[in-house]
């Protein structure tokens, strides 16, 4: 797949047309969707969008990410297109405005290609979906792209896009990117409106772009940050806090009780080898409180019971619009009593001054995104997928996810962990310790 940044220079010395990246877009889905599952919808206008952004630029009125095609999870609004969320019930849901992260990449020029297929409801992390069928792998066939954002990261490795959107609850946007060998963000908490999406939690959800590289974050970051009307937890964006030092800090902690394969444990600790080489400051620090398996626990009984709550008339008046495996994981945050409740929502607090703690005098925190690799269809599917990425979702901090050299052929993934609202900082961050800064 062609770098964003080469792609956005090829348009702009006239090398190529929109028109031309949308219908080479659109043939490689027609070769290879069939196998992938990628996509749910394709817009029918690409091609139409395509045109007049060459109009645009040719009339010198370019946007940041003019002539870009680009793709969507389905649990963010399109509009025009229905908004499935993963599911049957909502297939003919057609979105009457485009959601506000959707309506900012628009306005930056992007063309709007297809709606991603997705894990059913955003519950879970195999975007094995029981309607729109089980995603495949485009760096590893017959393997999981990860979930819940499975088809966002499929269609990025497969090339269809340079760029898309995810939702992130638990680790939704950086799993996938793990499994896949791309870079993706988890946005602090407010920085990246959520106007147009379908919830899964209102408490940890976020909007998160999935791209090639650290300059691909950082440009979509640029263009998607701002205030938002729409979400009740939009903040407005501090100033920068500057460059970063000569000399980099970075916080290790420990994650008791979580198990990495042995593929990720070696490659994790290849790549803190490289980096202590290189000058980087490698030292431990203490999580108060972190738990890996409560955590991802506490954060997955919270967003069944919000789900339980949210989609309630829908699974009341159209049960089989949903699979029977998701609203069994519904019934059962439906049940929790409040006492359990209350004990997630404790431990999801304690981690936010746990993190701020933990980041004094370090850069961020570093540690494995995923603790496995990706794992074949149909095997086994590990419980502990999210142990490592609920954390940033729970302290509300932005995290990035990056690939790291892989120890036995798949890929593996480090992630970074930042202050609130230094996303770029810890994007330079991620592509200074990775030699592909943006």
């Amino acid at each position: 797949m062609t770098p964003l940044s080469a792609m956005l220079s090829d348009l702009r010395s006239g090398q190529v047309r929109s028109v031309d990246l949308v219908a080479a877009a659109l043939a490689r889905i027609a070769e290879r969707d069939r196998q992938l599952h990628c996509v749910i919808t394709l817009a029918p206008d690409a091609l139409a969008q395509a045109g007049a952004s060459d109009r645009r630029r040719a009339a010198g009125h370019a946007g940041l990410l003019e002539g870009i095609p680009v793709a969507i999870k389905d649990n963010i609004d399109v509009a025009g297109l229905p908004t499935t969320n993963g599911t049957r019930h909502s297939a003919q849901k057609v979105a009457l405005a485009d959601a506000t992260a959707t309506a900012r990449l628009r306005a930056a020029g992007a063309v709007i290609l297809a709606k991603l297929n997705m894990h059913e409801g955003a519950l879970g992390a195999t975007t094995d979906n029981p309607f729109w069928g089980r995603c495949d792998n485009p760096v590893a066939p017959g393997h999981t792209p990860g979930g819940s954002s499975g088809g966002s990261a499929a269609a990025v490795a497969a090339g269809y896009v340079p760029l898309a959107l995810g939702s992130d609850t638990m680790g939704s946007v950086r799993i996938p990117a793990a499994y896949c060998g791309l870079w993706g963000l988890k946005p602090s908490r407010g920085l990246i409106g959520r106007g147009g999406l379908s919830f899964l939690s209102r408490i940890l959800d976020t909007i998160g772009p999935l791209g090639n590289g650290p300059g691909d974050l950082a440009l979509a970051l640029s263009v998607l940050s701002g205030q938002d009307d729409r979400d009740p937890a939009s903040l407005p964006c501090p100033p920068s806090t500057g460059g970063l030092p000569t000399q980099i800090r970075l916080g290790i902690p420990d994650f008791p009780g979580t198990v990495l394969n042995e593929d990720v444990f070696l490659g994790f600790q290849a790549f803190l080898q490289r980096l202590a080489k290189a000058g980087v400051v490698l030292q431990p620090v203490k999580l108060e409180g972190w738990h890996p398996a409560t955590l991802r626990r506490a954060g997955l009984v919270l967003s069944e019971a919000e789900a339980a709550d949210l989609l309630a008339p829908e699974l009341a008046t159209d049960p089989e619009g949903f699979s029977a495996g998701f609203r069994a994981l519904l019934d059962y945050g439906r049940r929790a009593e409040s006492g359990r409740l209350m004990a997630a929502l404790r431990a999801v607090d304690q981690m936010r001054p746990a993190a701020l703690t933990a980041l004094r005098g370090v850069e961020a925190l570093i540690l494995p995104t995923a603790p496995q690799s990706a794992f074949r269809h149909g095997s086994t599917v590990p419980a502990n997928q999210a142990d490592l990425t609920a954390l940033a979702n729970a302290a509300g901090l932005p995290s990035v996810a990056f690939p790291i050299p892989p120890f036995a052929g798949l890929p593996i993934s480090a992630q970074l962990v930042g202050r609130p609202f230094e996303d770029a900082r810890l994007i330079e961050l991620a592509g200074r310790l990775t030699g592909t800064e943006p």
